[in-house]
């Protein structure tokens, strides 16, 4: 598949629409360029909300206080 777009005199162009569902990416995914020998490589990358990353960290409740007395023993947390 092949699509062109143009350039306008602001330096913005439109991602083709057949792109766009192609890689899913839609408003505030990030559009990376990396120069190559032949011309550009185009890497979409999605936006990351707050939500995205707030299930990937694992906290479990703690207790300073034994805490502190573990590290006076000289135990290992």
């Amino acid at each position: 598949m092949t699509s062109t777009t143009k350039i306008s005199n602001g330096f913005q162009t439109v991602v083709p629409s057949e792109i766009r569902k192609l890689f899913d990416i839609g408003p505030g995914d990030i559009l990376e360029w990396k120069p190559t020998e032949n011309g550009a490589e185009i890497i979409f990358r999605k936006k990351v909300s707050f939500q995205d990353v707030a299930g990937m960290v694992k906290v479990e409740p703690t207790d300073a206080v034994e805490l502190k007395k573990k590290l006076q023993r000289g135990e290992e947390i």
